[in-house]
């Protein structure tokens, strides 16, 4: 019996997006914590970033897992978002945690911008 439908199995390349967006979600809400720290007019731009960031890539993983039929253009705006916040990120490139982040981000945008393209 083949499943067919939303029960399907997700593909390797699906969890691993799914993984890469949790995982950058969680490097963001640490970094979020640490600009906040910071204070400031230039932590405040980069915070900014961060938040969205944030905000995308746990939205993406939610729907990707619930097979949403907006996936892929949800994927297509989380990459943009992850871009952003890793070029924000950049700004600071003597801060350890904000070059964590922008390779999080970057290696998500990524699999987000492969996934925009697939069919879900």
């Amino acid at each position: 019996m083949t499943q067919t439908g939303p029960m399907t199995a997700m593909s390797k390349e699906m969890q691993d997006c799914v993984e890469a967006c949790m995982s950058c979600h969680a490097v963001c809400e640490e970094t979020m914590s640490a600009c906040m720290q910071m204070g400031g007019a230039p932590s405040m731009q980069i915070m900014r970033a961060v938040m969205d960031c944030s905000e995308m890539t746990r939205m993406c993983a939610d729907m990707m897992m619930r097979r949403s039929p907006m996936s892929a253009e949800m994927c297509a705006m989380c990459a943009k978002a992850c871009d952003m916040c890793a070029e924000a990120c950049m700004s600071m490139p003597d801060d350890p945690m904000m070059m964590r982040c922008a390779e999080a981000c970057r290696r998500t945008a990524e699999m987000c911008r492969a996934m925009s393209g697939a069919t879900m």
